[in-house]
Formats: C-alpha cells, sequence, structure tokens
C-alpha cells in the first residue's frame, strides 16, 4: 500500500540556509516528504528565492496587513492548514505567533536553535545574540537544538541535540559558522525521524524509536 509523502511547510525570514538543506534532504530522498509551501513574513527573504528555483510553492504574508498578532497567526495557520500541512518548520521564522498555531500544530512544529537548550534560550536569543552571549558567559560547549515548537520560548520538548567545543580564539561569527554546519545536518535528521514515526512524545521528553 502506497502512503502518502508528509506534507511540509516551512516558515521563513532570512536567508532560508536550513531551508536549503531540508530541500537536498527532500530530493535525496532522505526525507519521505514533500515541501508544499515556504511562508515568509519579509518580502525580501532570500529564502523565498531559494525556493522559487525548485518550483516550491512560497507566499509572503505582510504582518502589517493585519491589526495584531493573532490575526496574522490565523491567517498564516490557515494557509497551512488548506494545503494538508502535516509538519511545519520553522527555519529563522522571526516573528512570534500565538497559541493558536501551536494549538493546531500540536507537536507538528519544530524550531532549530544555536545553542543547547535549554541555555542561551527565550527572548531576545536569536542569532548572533545567542553566540554573543555563549562567548561572554565562558562555556566551554555551545551546539544546537532542534525542538517542538510550544507555547513558550525555546521550551518545547526537546527533539535532537548535538554540541561543539567553544574554542579560545572564537569570535561571534566563527562560531556561528561552525554550528550552522551542525544545523544543516540536525534538522533534516529530525524531520527524518518525524516522517518515518519514530518519535514519541513524553511530557518534555522525546523518545526515538529505532524498529
Amino acid at each position: 500500500m502506497k502512503t502518502t509523502p508528509l506534507k511540509i511547510g516551512v516558515l521563513v525570514s532570512g536567508g532560508g540556509s536550513n531551508l536549503q538543506a531540508i530541500i537536498n534532504a527532500v530530493r535525496r530522498q532522505k526525507i519521505k516528504a514533500e515541501i508544499c509551501i515556504v511562508i515568509s513574513n519579509k518580502a525580501d527573504a532570500y529564502a523565498l528565492t531559494r525556493a522559487g528555483k525548485y518550483k516550491i510553492p512560497t507566499l509572503y504574508i505582510d504582518p502589517n496587513n493585519y491589526p495584531d498578532r493573532e490575526t496574522y497567526t490565523r491567517a498564516l495557520t490557515d494557509e497551512l492548514k488548506q494545503r494538508g500541512v502535516g509538519l511545519v518548520c520553522l527555519a529563522g521564522f522571526m516573528s512570534i505567533l500565538t497559541s493558536y498555531f501551536v494549538q493546531t500544530f500540536p507537536l507538528q512544529a519544530m524550531n532549530i536553535h544555536p545553542a543547547l537548550l535549554p541555555a542561551f534560550g527565550g527572548a531576545g536569543m536569536y542569532g548572533h545574540h545567542v553566540h554573543e552571549a555563549v562567548l561572554r558567559s565562558g562555556a566551554k560547549y555551545s551546539g544546537c537544538t532542534v525542538h517542538f515548537v510550544d507555547e513558550g520560548c525555546d521550551t518545547g520538548p526537546i527533539i535532537v541535540q548535538q554540541a561543539v567545543t567553544v574554542k579560545d580564539d572564537d569570535t561571534a561569527d566563527i562560531l556561528a559558522k561552525r554550528i550552522l554546519a551542525i544545523e544543516h545536518k540536525l534538522y533534516p535528521l529530525a524531520i527524518k525521524y518525524f516522517a518515518e514515526g519514530k518519535l514519541r512524545v513524553v511530557g518534555k521528553r522525546v523518545w526515538l524509536n529505532n524498529k
């Protein structure tokens, strides 16, 4: 019996290098899925251009066209629902969505964070702010985390993590580059596990079923 591939929706705001990693994994059939829509809150996000190169449908939804965050969240979420999306991947999406999104896609939305959560997460911890905070702290390790999205900020159940050593001569740029290379491997891996039905969530714990 032929199964229908998982439909993925990706939310982006910037360059979309993690989107590219997901596209590559799908095209190489490492992930049994279809990216059916890429949505951005920025008209000039290069991620939209990346998607267009592969004829993946794209959509720009301008937050300024909506009176508040709730209305915007509902418009964006409804676009995903209409396309039958089974997994939403946030890939550098710089807009906070309301609980309506989480309630519509419970344990069906992932995000990637450039640190080892729960450390260096929460409000204001994004992009280079994370790496600068890691260096200021004197931490010996950083890394990246793929987690399910819940109603908190970087607080959802952790799916996969990978650490990197913080070197004595690291700058935020150097550390970011090294971690980004790991992100491009880790995010597709988490999606692969989801698509294959290998993830089981109990409270805050995510268990991997390798059978």
